[in-house]
């Protein structure tokens, strides 16, 4: 321990204190961040009351290049569950993909995996 002296309500006190521990790990932040950078995106489509399932099929079709039967599986997610991952990757990839959605008429938003 370590003497210390401090002062408080007129009345100087000596003590002993306790030396604090040496740190046992450091985090370096930027390998912290690298770890969240890595963790995959995914594009959403939510159902909609407006939107033609045909049509939906062909958004994903004509978007993401799927064939008809993987189109229609995902189309039917939508309809079925409320929602369904069409994409994922990175985030600009997935932020494309969102606003093309967006462009075709589909809610759609982002998530990560």
């Amino acid at each position: 321990m370590l003497p210390c002296t401090f002062w408080t309500r007129g009345v100087t006190m000596d003590v002993m204190a306790a030396p604090l521990p040496a740190p046992t790990r450091q985090v370096d932040p930027e390998l912290a961040e690298d770890s969240v950078v890595d963790t995959p995106w995914q594009a959403i489509v939510w159902n909609d009351p407006v939107n033609l399932m045909s049509y939906v099929t062909y958004v994903l079709q004509k978007l993401f290049g799927y064939p008809e039967p993987k189109a229609t599986a995902l189309m039917l997610d939508v309809h079925h569950k409320g929602k369904a991952a069409v994409s994922a990757g990175d985030k600009d990839k997935i932020e494309a993909d969102v606003a093309k959605l967006h462009a075709a008429g589909l809610w759609a938003t982002m998530q990560r995996a």
